[in-house]
């Protein structure tokens, strides 16, 4: 455990090192690191075990480079939506208008962020059994050899092929390797200089841990070759926490806040049971205890790893684990970063006092009623701001911004991107509302009750 430990309560510290040392006893995992953070800062961090057997003793710390395998998938991500907010791709564009040699049609790039392709899983010829993963040369005729065994947007099914091409996409427009893309748009900018797409000591070895003894056995090296960015990267506790800060809350600079939270929409179920688990554009949505987690897993011979982060609160739970069989990292990502969001929440923001009120918001602030409806309209930050009456507090409000003579645009909240407009008496007084077409009264009224519009 080391000094990042200082910021949590000795209780909470405890709690969290019990549910660590648990996972890996029980896991027999030869090292697992778990941490937590908050806002991109570590906050606790806890090495049980070895991270290295040829260094016994030796536990993992938040310095340690882990394979995070998919957790890779992440950054692909944002850089194919950099490229989309440079108006280079869209996300309807189809592969073959990127790569002309394609010739599976129709799939779009949205299809290949959120797994909905319908393409098979992983790329022709048996690379799991041979560890032979395709070259540059190879990836686009592997592609167009491997079957689509679905329809697209039928269900989730993932798909580390897809991940592959949305790399090579990347290369194209980029005009480099994307690893180098990915250096140049994300790691170099975010300082994140743990984050490498080969092993740099300090590092986790690799294990697998037989079912019927004790003693691990040393995992190959593998080469994912040209499929690398659907999971070749190598990375530590302190990047994936400053990481995870940025997908709390990005740096406009280097992606618009709007644009990340496109990538938190869910895009389709992936647990079509219990509805705990979707995908957005990249990105992994989990539900836990009423809140969504954003993030990813990872699995790669003698490495599991799982991080989540719970957005609104920017807390962040991590666990990375040098063995090929594990507890799910998910559920311990998970449990880890509710347990800190529930005995350590976000301090409360003291209520500030506004100092503009537009003159001409005045008219409108108040109760207006729709399909028997109340709704309550008031002025915050100088802004025109709605909510249904009696609206939980944790829900957010529609917030207006002025779009034209007696019109506003929903900028977000309920209703995001529909118009409201002012309907006056001859007086010039406000009659009526209509909001995404609908009327809002002052007083409650049967649909066949509503004045006509002027």
């Amino acid at each position: 455990m080391d000094d990042a430990s200082t910021r949590l309560l000795p209780q909470t510290a405890r709690d969290l090192h019990r549910k660590a040392a648990t996972r890996q006893s029980e896991g027999r995992v030869p090292g697992l690191l778990a941490a937590v953070g908050r806002s991109g800062s570590l906050w606790w961090t806890d090495g049980i075990g070895t991270a290295d057997l040829s260094k016994p003793g030796t536990p993992p710390d938040a310095d340690t480079q882990y394979p995070i395998a998919s957790n890779t998938k992440t950054f692909v991500a944002v850089m194919v939506m950099q490229l989309r907010d440079e108006g280079r791709l869209s996300l309807d564009d189809t592969v073959e208008r990127h790569l002309p040699e394609a010739t599976h049609p129709g799939v779009t790039v949205r299809q290949l962020l959120s797994h909905t392709t319908g393409m098979a899983r992983e790329p022709v010829g048996d690379v799991w059994e041979q560890l032979r993963f395709p070259g540059r040369d190879e990836l686009v005729p592997g592609w167009n050899d491997a079957e689509r065994i679905g329809r697209p947007h039928d269900r989730w099914h993932y798909s580390n092929l897809g991940f592959a091409i949305l790399g090579e996409i990347v290369a194209r427009l980029d005009g480099r390797e994307w690893h180098e893309s990915l250096r140049a748009r994300l790691l170099d900018p975010l300082e994140l200089r743990r984050t490498t797409l080969t092993r740099v000591a300090p590092a986790a070895g690799q294990y697998f841990v037989p079912p019927f003894h004790d003693v691990p056995l040393q995992e190959p090296v593998v080469d994912l070759a040209a499929t690398g960015s659907a999971g070749a990267l190598w990375s530590t506790a302190s990047d994936l926490i400053s990481w995870h800060g940025f997908l709390a809350d990005p740096t406009r600079e280097i992606l618009d806040p709007d644009t990340l939270e496109e990538m938190v929409q869910p895009q389709v179920v992936a647990d079509t049971v219990g509805w705990t688990s979707a995908w957005g554009l990249g990105l992994m949505l989990a539900r836990r205890d009423g809140k969504t987690w954003v993030g990813h897993t990872g699995g790669f011979p003698g490495a599991i790893t799982g991080v989540f982060t719970e957005r609104e609160s920017a807390t962040t739970g991590l666990v990375l684990m040098n063995a090929t069989s594990t507890p799910d990292p998910a559920a311990i990502a998970l449990d880890l970063g509710a347990h800190l969001l529930k005995h350590e929440p976000v301090d409360i923001e003291p209520w500030q006092p506004g100092t503009t009120l537009p003159q001409e918001l005045l008219p409108l602030i108040g109760r207006w009623y729709s399909e028997g409806r109340a709704f309550v309209f008031g002025v915050v930050d100088g802004h025109l701001e709605a909510r249904v009456d009696g609206q939980p507090a944790h829900l957010p409000p529609s917030v207006f911004e002025a779009d034209g003579a007696d019109a506003f645009r929903t900028i977000s909240g309920r209703e995001r991107g529909e118009p409201l407009t002012i309907d006056r008496h001859s007086d010039g007084s406000v009659r009526q509302l209509h909001w995404a077409t609908y009327p809002f009264t002052r007083e409650p009224v049967t649909f066949d009750g509503l004045p006509p519009r002027r």
